[in-house]
This record gives structure tokens, C-alpha cells and sequence, in this order.
């Protein structure tokens, strides 16, 4: 039974549980910046990077897709203030029609570029291949021990694993300029602090943290990691640090009851096929955002301001 979990299931929840946890950090900032839909955003426009930078090496891996990805935000912009000036619109208008005209594109691009080969096509571009990251070579738990059967780990492990570490290492290091920043920006700019620079950063690591998580689990599941664990967490606490490790603790609940339910959900109530596991994971993670705004201590003191969570 351990063999077969650590063959099948172990590698599979630690990506969902890396990949939750990468966005629900910087998650927390853009939600209390009440930039929650950046999160979105980026999922949208770093699809026609990736695309474009598969189409072009012919291979998925991680320089070319962040490069791509890089690309893609460079003329997400671009298209966003042509848009503004030229259609003389207000900027919200602007970012849904470029965000979402570009995702389209992506699509676009994913179903008429020869992707057979790899596993990047619309499906998997929206749920992502989470079933598929199994660890073969692992004969039980001391193939974690065992060089040779660690070098067999899907590869996407050591990649979410390290755009989650630096995530971390990132909002540790910084935390302090994140937390005045946040919350009055106008005195973190006359103490000395780069606000705007600090902003910018932090978009720039929610987008290593999409790009990283992409490939494994797929658009959605990247959405409903940005907001629902770090909105579900606001609800729980008016502290920052708690709401980031509410906000964590939510991330991987929802990885690890959304995998748990996406495999062996339909087999308790009669089913014969399993879920995919990356949307299972988003309703999961759903739930307990709605669960939080039920039962949440502080749910009727969000709208009061961030001042609260300081």
C-alpha cells in the first residue's frame, strides 16, 4: 500500500501542495491591494508565451516558458494602454478585453500548432496533467533516499518546488516593505521604500508562480489559488501574518482533499471514473472560501478597510 501511494499519489499532491502554496503567498498581497484579478491576468496572458515558446524550441521547459511568459505580459501592456488612449476607456475595460482576447489567442495557437507530442493542448492548458505525474521507479519510501530513483521524479516536482522555495524566501526577505507597502503606500515611498519597484516585484513572482504551476495543473487551478485560500484566510483573521498562514494551511487542504476526492470521490458514491484533479482542487478550494464567509470570525469586518489587517 505505501509502495503504490508513493508510486501514484505522493509526487502528484506535494506539485498540487507546492503549486497551491506559490500563489497563495503573493496572493495575500494582491488581495488586501485589492489587485485580486491580477491573479487572473496573469493566467490568461502567459498562455500564448508559453505556446509561442513551445512552438518555437519544440520542447516544454522552464527557460523558454518564463521567457515567453515574460513576452507576453511585455505585450499585454503595450496592447493595454494602446487600448486605453486609442478606445479612450477606463483601465478595467481595458486589461478584460486584452487579457481575455490574448488567452483566446492562445487557444487559438494550442489548437492549430502539432502539440501531440507533449502534454500541451486546450485541456491541459486549462486542468493541467496532475494524474499523470506519477513516480514509477519508486519501489516505497526509501526510493526518497535512493539517488538514482529520485533522478526519476517527474521533473515538474523540482520545478514548483523551487519557484515555491524562492516564493517563500522572497516574502520572508521583503516582508517587512510588503507589509507598509500594502497597507500606506504613500509612507512607505517617504521612509524610503520602493513601493511602485516593490509592486512590480510582486506581480513579476506571481508570474514565475503561474508559469511554474501552468504545466502541472493548468490555468484554473492558478486562478482559484491566487484568491480563494488568501480571501478565505481574510476571513479568518485581521492579522497579516496569520492570514498568510491561514491562508497556506487553506492551499494545501485544497490540494490534498481536492486530489483525495478527484480519485476516490466517484468510487464512494458508485462512480467508476475519476475527476480531474485540478478542477476537484479549485472546488475544494471554493468551499472553503465559502464555508470561511459562512463561518469566518471576522467576515463582517472585511469591508472596513485593511487597516484592519495590519
Amino acid at each position: 500500500m505505501g509502495a503504490e501511494f508513493v508510486q501514484f499519489s505522493l509526487t502528484p499532491i506535494l506539485i498540487g501542495v507546492f503549486a497551491a502554496i506559490a500563489c497563495a503567498l503573493p496572493g495575500n498581497f494582491l488581495i488586501l491591494r485589492r489587485q485580486a484579478l491580477i491573479g487572473d491576468a496573469i493566467s490568461h496572458v502567459v498562455l500564448p508565451g508559453i505556446v509561442v515558446a513551445f512552438i518555437l524550441t519544440g520542447v516544454v521547459a522552464a527557460i523558454p516558458m518564463l521567457l515567453g511568459a515574460a513576452a507576453a505580459a511585455i505585450v499585454a501592456v503595450v496592447l493595454i494602454e494602446a487600448v486605453k488612449r486609442l478606445g479612450n476607456i477606463e483601465p478595467g475595460a481595458a486589461m478584460g478585453v486584452v487579457f481575455t482576447t490574448m488567452f483566446a489567442a492562445g487557444v487559438l495557437l494550442l489548437e492549430q500548432s502539432d502539440t501531440s507530442q507533449v502534454h500541451l493542448d486546450v485541456e491541459h492548458a486549462l486542468m493541467g496533467n496532475l494524474e499523470s505525474l506519477v513516480w514509477l521507479r519508486a519501489e516505497g519510501w526509501h526510493s526518497l533516499l535512493d539517488p538514482a530513483a529520485l533522478a526519476t521524479m517527474p521533473e515538474e516536482l523540482p520545478r514548483i518546488a523551487t519557484a515555491c522555495a524562492a516564493v517563500i524566501v522572497l516574502t520572508l526577505v521583503f516582508w517587512r516593505w510588503l507589509k507598509i507597502a500594502t497597507f500606506d503606500e504613500g509612507f512607505a515611498r517617504a521612509v524610503g521604500i520602493p513601493a511602485a519597484g516593490l509592486g512590480f516585484g510582486l506581480v513579476v513572482t506571481a508570474a514565475v508562480a503561474a508559469v511554474a504551476a501552468f504545466d502541472a495543473v493548468g490555468s484554473i487551478i492558478v486562478i482559484a489559488m491566487f484568491v480563494c485560500p488568501p480571501a478565505a484566510a481574510r476571513l479568518m483573521t485581521d492579522r497579516l501574518a496569520r492570514q498568510v498562514w491561514w491562508s497556506v494551511a487553506f492551499a494545501t487542504l485544497s490540494a490534498v482533499l481536492g486530489y483525495v476526492f478527484a480519485g476516490y470521490g466517484p468510487l464512494w458514491f458508485g462512480g467508476q471514473h475519476a475527476l480531474s484533479a485540478a478542477g476537484m482542487i479549485a472546488v475544494v478550494s471554493g468551499v472553503i472560501l465559502g464555508l470561511a464567509c459562512l463561518y469566518g470570525p471576522h467576515r463582517s469586518r472585511v469591508g472596513a478597510g485593511r487597516e484592519e489587517a495590519v
